[in-house]
């Protein structure tokens, strides 16, 4: 039986909105641990509230294969409603099920409580926006973060548990396996075979899978780096590949939508604007990443990059790249009013280095945090007003 860990900042989210009439809804890539969440939820739910009736459908398991659109969605449930009890309805992967939106506007229309899970961003945001805007909260759900990693697997904070997860990612049932390459990279592989054949292939008809993949290990390679239309057409070509530019950023956005990889557009510091061309891409674990290309110590300073940007994303932020005249800041972050600006290098290995990340952060004139993230063994921790932080510390923040 695999073992069962409580991600309690999720529960702490979500937990407020039981009872409440409005959809809850998680999204997430898979296996990433929506339908564990949901579990504990429905648990939480079961000790809290002795007149509980719930009804439970997880469309990757074979019984529930009948339910096959909002019709078959909608007389499933009715059969099991108790109306002398509080009903509460959990639906694990729901974007399996054609038009299930319609259901969830009727089931809604009845009060009853509703949870659900998918996989895919567009469906869910898009289609439950048409129909229920305005009457569901949306909580994203990742792998596991850094101090998670730690929690799950019992490892120290130290330069050795960091090499672990930067390996092997933070996809939640690595607890049940050896943390061994030819282990890991069988079940990561098995889950990326997943996420590409069900969330991309499948959902959007794609044919060419051969330059689908191709077009992955050139994310892979290029991790971090700026994808412009021409950088596109130039590894078009060197792929001697017809298809368009359009259809290449097409299949960008279907990898986004399955929350295999994500988007970071440029934003301009000085006029305080979004670019809408020259975006960067991460992916959203590094394990299914290294399970394309493997692990390379020479890839660290755009690995050190990927870290920074999902730990910030765990925390909440909305992040960009920055632009400051000719210059680049790794990422500028923003929550509730507030800026950061965070420079990011593995190892700040000579003065030249050290001006450039210190000094292009310098150049912002306001007053918000300002910080270069670095594995420098000794680390002064201020250098005019500039916060310098080992990475080890910067990605156990909460």
């Amino acid at each position: 039986m695999p073992k069962l860990i409580v991600r309690q900042q999720y529960l702490n989210k979500i937990t407020p909105y039981i009872g409440k009439q409005i959809i809850k809804v998680l999204v997430g890539a898979r296996r990433v641990g929506k339908t564990t969440i949901l579990h504990q939820l429905s648990e939480h739910i079961k000790q809290s509230d002795n007149r509980a009736n719930i009804v439970y459908i997880d469309k990757e398991m074979h019984e529930f294969r009948g339910i096959r659109n909002d019709e078959d969605l909608f007389a499933f449930v009715q059969e099991r409603i108790d109306e002398q009890k509080n009903n509460y309805i959990f639906i694990d992967e729901i974007q399996e099920i054609d038009n299930f939106e319609l259901a969830l506007r009727q089931l809604f229309a009845k009060q009853y409580d509703i949870f659900c899970s998918g996989s895919n961003a567009r469906m869910l945001s898009g289609d439950l926006a048409t129909y229920l805007s305005g009457r569901y909260i949306e909580f994203k759900i990742s792998a596991l973060s850094y101090p998670e990693f730690l929690q799950f697997h019992h490892l120290p904070n130290k330069n050795s548990s960091l090499l672990k997860y930067i390996r092997f990612g933070g996809l939640p049932y690595l607890i049940n396996i050896d943390l061994t390459d030819e282990i890991v990279y069988g079940y990561l592989r098995s889950v990326y075979n997943t996420i590409i054949l069900k969330d991309v292939v499948t959902r959007y008809n794609i044919r060419d899978i051969d330059f689908l993949e191709r077009l992955i290990e050139y994310l892979s390679d290029n991790m971090g780096g700026f994808l412009s239309s021409k950088k596109i057409t130039d590894f078009l070509k060197s792929q001697r590949i017809s298809l368009s530019v359009n259809t290449v950023l097409n299949y960008l956005h279907y990898l986004c939508n399955a929350f295999f990889i994500q988007k970071v557009q440029r934003y301009d510091i000085q006029g305080k604007k979004r670019f809408e061309v020259n975006e960067k891409y991460y992916f959203s674990d590094l394990g299914l990443k290294h399970s394309i290309i493997p692990y390379s110590p020479d890839d660290i300073g755009k690995v050190f990059e990927n870290l920074v940007y999902n730990h910030l994303i765990n925390l909440g932020y909305t992040v960009y790249v920055g632009k400051l005249k000719n210059m680049e800041i790794d990422f500028v972050a923003n929550k509730n009013g507030s800026t950061r600006y965070i420079q990011v290098s593995y190892l700040l290995s000579s003065e030249k280095v050290k001006e450039r990340e210190f000094g292009n952060l310098l150049k912002i004139k306001d007053n918000y945090e300002k910080i270069v993230v670095s594995s420098d063994e000794f680390i002064a921790g201020n250098y005019k007003g500039i916060k310098h932080i080992h990475i080890l510390d910067f990605l156990t923040q909460t």
